[in-house]
């Protein structure tokens, strides 16, 4: 009975939206240049502010703020922030911080400047599953879909908190505009485009103490960034720089299982672990830090923008990010000198395996438990489009965009610290030549006298994943000698989409529409050490997605909205081909953990919204269903008689959940504006064949990294005409990271807890120009993990020049 629960309700949505197509009305005049035209229903989650667009119910005329490029003729779900809100309420020193309390979701931002595991969370996608979502940035894809997890971030660091104007999110993949990759989010960033001369500057400072295990230390930083744009004629530009320097704390450790053994007599006596439980309450002892990041990242980009015509405009974008990066690592031992014990050495000054005593017991430090790294990366990203602005019977707009690894380089030692700090043998890791790029041409037609809003596209995605690890002799600064191995692989998908949005009557609203895709997988190969090339056979697939919509206005200060909408999340070049070589560089065959067979994300997403508006108050409640079908998931199983850990089709996951958000301007008294939201989403695995530790017992678990509560609250209040302040609030409940919910303590390294972290920011315009800012981020100090630990009490100030 309730497998068919889910199913009917999208036949339900379908269905509705079909019969709604029945009549048509006349249309609803243009604005100007100036203006944007937002059909029926658009909720958004800008509280009321001099700079936030207008809402309404009914036909809403935004104006005063940048337009975002999410559909929002479509009667769905949308929340964003202004420039002016970020600025007033939140310490952004990365550009995802704009998303940190808006409904549902959650950056696993570690430290600021984590370039390489801040994924993006959603309702029913938990931090491990960057591949379900999308991010953009003036049109341009920001996503990596090169894989899926950790190291698979969207690149924020090709926009800053400065260039901001407005962030927009679209919440399920309910329009055809969009791949599957949409179906836990869309987010849009609009960046500044000048309508005259302006110049601003930002000076920033951050600190932490940080506190945990035997690590005592304080981190921190600084940023500059400057902008420059101006419009003449019609010819608009913008420059933006950015240096961030940082230091991060400690984002993994170095741990033993409880020894049950004695150590041997004359072994080295060293003191200092940690006692502790790991993350299935195990015993175990925490002897060092690692993955400790200093970074230094620069971002510089120049958009360019001309009116060909009053009605047809060129736009270019450059972007430049470099990121060089030092990972250290700390030992907690110390020696009968007190002096920090790694590693003996053996004749040639390098690390070797060494037994020690601590608290009598028998340990073995291996060469490589205090390890190191080094990055260099340089990306570079481009975008080019022509779009029409009549704004009349029909629009049209080209686009394409480039994203490019042109260096990026990888460094570590083979051996560990204290042989490895002045060079030695290691490896080197090259991406270069990776990267994706995208093409898409679109068309709105609104024909006359006619209630139809028309969209229709053609897109296509290219993505390259080239990886080549080679030996070195000096792993800080040599060249790369022979190869230790090589992965390589191509996805591609191209994609038509019609969709259609229909002012039936001034109360209601349908739409309706599709997507088919056509995928490919190309070029996949990896070569091991020996030399030994393995290819892999091409791959093609079409699916066919549709979407459906219904909004209606139900009175004055009621409207209704119901979306329902198919996505297809197909495989990336890192699911699969990646793996099959063993940590040695030897080729294994047959080896299940290289599967490039695996069948793409299959699902249905359903919400119904009720929108309850009053003055200047705003309470939306949601009802929402996602059913999954061969989710991709690493697990553990058996194949012929041994456990291997590989990328799987999970069966089938099923989320039902509800979302409640609440936007309040002049709440009790003038000036207080309220933002809140609440989510609780029951999110279960239903089908497996596969299994982590024994069959079935996933069965029933609830799905990885995806809490069941989460909330947020962000309340602010102009203490005088040129002083504000603001405090928010996010909450999670716990979480687990295993399938088969085996690890129960959220609370130790590698764990996933629950938390409640409270920030403060207070910002003070000195005149015109000029403006202070100081703020503290996780006040109560909360000590959370998400498999790394988060930030603890962090402080920052900033000294802002606006012109």
């Amino acid at each position: 009975m309730n497998t068919r629960i889910p199913a009917t309700l999208h036949s339900v949505a379908l269905a509705c939206s079909l019969l709604a197509l029945h009549t048509a009305h006349a249309c609803e005049g243009c604005g100007d240049e100036d203006e944007v035209e937002t059909p029926l229903l658009l909720a958004q989650s800008s509280a009321p502010s001099s700079t936030a667009p207008t809402r309404q119910l009914g036909l809403v005329i935004v104006t005063g703020a940048a337009l975002t490029s999410l559909p929002t003729h479509i009667p769905t779900t949308i929340e964003g922030i202004s420039a002016d809100e970020i600025a007033r309420h939140i310490n952004a020193t990365d550009a995802e911080d704009a998303l940190k309390y808006l409904p549902s979701l959650l950056v696993r931002k570690r430290y600021i400047g984590d370039y390489n595991h801040a994924v993006l969370s959603t309702r029913a996608s938990g931090t491990g599953n960057s591949a379900r979502s999308l991010v953009y940035a003036d049109g341009i894809l920001l996503s990596n879909l090169l894989g899926n997890g950790a190291g698979f971030t969207p690149r924020w660091g090709l926009v800053t908190p400065e260039e901001i104007a407005r962030v927009d999110v679209l919440y399920g993949p309910f329009s055809a505009a969009y791949a599957g990759n949409s179906v836990g989010a869309v987010v849009d960033y609009q960046t500044r485009m000048p309508k005259s001369f302006e110049a601003h500057a930002k000076l920033g400072v951050f600190h932490q103490p940080f506190d945990l295990y035997s690590t005592h230390q304080n981190y921190g930083g600084h940023q500059a960034s400057a902008s420059l744009g101006s419009r003449s004629g019609g010819l608009s530009w913008w420059v933006n720089v950015n240096r961030l320097d940082s230091e991060g704390h400690p984002l993994t450790f170095v741990t033993k299982p409880v020894s049950g053994t004695a150590a041997a007599a004359g072994t080295t006596i060293v003191s200092g672990g940690v006692a502790g439980l790991d993350k299935s309450n195990t015993p175990w002892v925490i002897i060092g830090a690692g993955t400790q990041y200093h970074t230094v990242q620069d971002h510089a980009k120049l958009k360019l923008a001309y009116d060909l015509s009053p009605t047809l405009r060129a736009s270019y974008t450059v972007g430049l990010w470099r990121n060089g990066s030092e990972g250290q690592s700390s030992s907690y031992l110390r020696d009968a000198n007190g002096q920090p014990f790694h590693a003996a050495a053996a004749n040639s000054g390098t690390a070797r395996p060494t037994p020690i005593s601590l608290d009598g017991k028998a340990y073995t430090l291996a060469a490589n438990d205090f390890g190191q790294g080094r990055e260099a990366l340089e990306h570079r990203m481009q975008g080019l489009s022509l779009k029409s602005q009549t704004r009349g019977v029909f629009d049209w707009e080209l686009a394409a965009s480039r994203y490019d690894y042109a260096s990026d380089l990888a460094r570590s030692p083979l051996l560990a610290r204290p042989g490895a700090d002045a060079g030695g043998a290691g490896r080197i890791t090259d991406l270069s030549g990776t990267g994706w790029t995208t093409l898409a041409a679109r068309g709105v037609w609104r024909p006359a006298q006619s209630a139809h809003q028309v969209e229709l596209g053609a897109q296509q995605e290219r993505y390259q994943w080239q990886q080549r690890v080679s030996d070195t002799g000096d792993w800080i600064n040599g060249a790369p000698t022979a190869l230790f191995t090589a992965f390589s692989g191509r996805t591609q998908l191209r994609s038509l989409y019609a969709q259609d949005a229909w002012q039936l009557d001034d109360k209601l609203k349908a739409l309706i529409g599709g997507r088919l895709e056509q995928w490919q997988a190309l070029a996949g190969s990896k070569t091991a050490s020996n030399g030994t090339r393995v290819d892999y056979a091409a791959r093609s697939e079409s699916h066919f997605s549709p979407k459906a919509a219904l909004g209606y206005q139900a009175a004055e200060d009621l409207t209704l909205k119901l979306s329902t909408g198919k996505a297809v999340r197909m495989p990336t070049a890192g699911e699969l081909y990646q793996g099959g070589v063993s940590a040695a560089g030897v080729y294994v065959p047959g080896d299940p953990t290289t599967n490039p067979g695996l069948k793409p994300e299959r699902g249905w997403t359903t919400e119904f919204a009720a929108i309850w508006t009053l003055g200047g108050q705003q309470l939306r409640t949601s009802l929402f269903h996602e059913d999954t079908r061969d989710a991709l998931y690493s697990q553990s199983s058996v194949f012929e008689g041994k456990t291997v850990s590989s990328v799987q089709n999970i069966g089938r996951i099923a989320t039902t959940g509800f979302e409640l958000a609440l936007q309040a301007g002049d709440l009790f008294v003038k000036g207080l504006e309220l933002q809140a939201s609440l989510t609780y989403a029951d999110s279960k695995i239903k089908e497996n064949s596969g299994f982590v530790a024994a069959p079935g017992d996933t069965q029933g678990r609830q799905q990885p990294r995806v809490p069941k509560w989460r909330a947020s609250l962000l309340v602010s209040y102009p203490l005088t005409p040129a002083l504000s302040a603001s405090y928010g609030a996010r909450y999670g409940s716990s979480q687990y990271g295993t399938l088969n919910n085996s690890d129960g303590n959220g609370f130790a390294y590698q764990g996933f807890s629950k938390f409640f972290s409270g920030d403060l920011r207070l910002r003070y315009r000195i005149d015109r120009q000029w403006s202070v800012a100081a703020g503290i981020d996780n006040l109560n100090n909360y000590k959370y993990w998400n498999f790394h630990p988060y930030p603890q009490r962090s402080y920052s100030a900033e000294l802002s020049f606006d012109l």
